[in-house]
């Protein structure tokens, strides 16, 4: 053999080769694509009815919020109400509630019954009174009671 046919030969075998680890990886390339076209496939099939479900909810919070936000708006309704309400029972017998406590003060002063001193000046003795359960025990009783 000569040196020219076995220079053939290296080639020839060197491209064998190259040949078949093409081969191969066009073989295991062609199955990857194949698996991610399976895989797209699954996703997209459970990912229609989980768009759906996720639409189906938006569309039900926005009802939702939608009574939250008409309950809201009569909530501030009623308060508007109600404090135009105590402004108006204020107004109506605020004024008069004063001048009848004012009258009532009045006539306990003048008839020496109030809190105030009687017109001489000096103010009234203090009786010393022991309070139980809400009634007060005359001084005389107390001093029973403690001995």
């Amino acid at each position: 053999m000569s040196g020219v046919e076995v220079a053939g030969i290296i080639v020839a075998v060197f491209w064998a080769i190259l040949i078949s680890f093409l081969a191969v990886a066009l073989v295991r390339l062609a199955q990857v694509l194949r698996a991610t076209t399976k895989l797209v496939a699954d996703v997209t099939d459970q990912a229609v009815p989980l768009l759906a479900d996720a639409s189906t909810t938006v569309r039900s919070a926005r009802t939702q919020l939608d009574r939250v936000d008409a309950i809201a708006s009569d909530v501030q309704e009623v308060t508007s109400n109600a404090s135009a309400l105590s402004s108006t029972v204020a107004t109506a017998f605020g004024g008069p509630l004063v001048k009848v406590a004012a009258f009532g003060y009045g006539v306990r002063k003048a008839l020496g019954k109030g809190d105030a001193a009687p017109s001489g000046g000096t103010p009234p003795k203090a009786s010393r009174r022991t309070v139980i359960v809400g009634r007060t025990v005359p001084a005389a009783r107390r001093r029973k009671q403690k001995g």
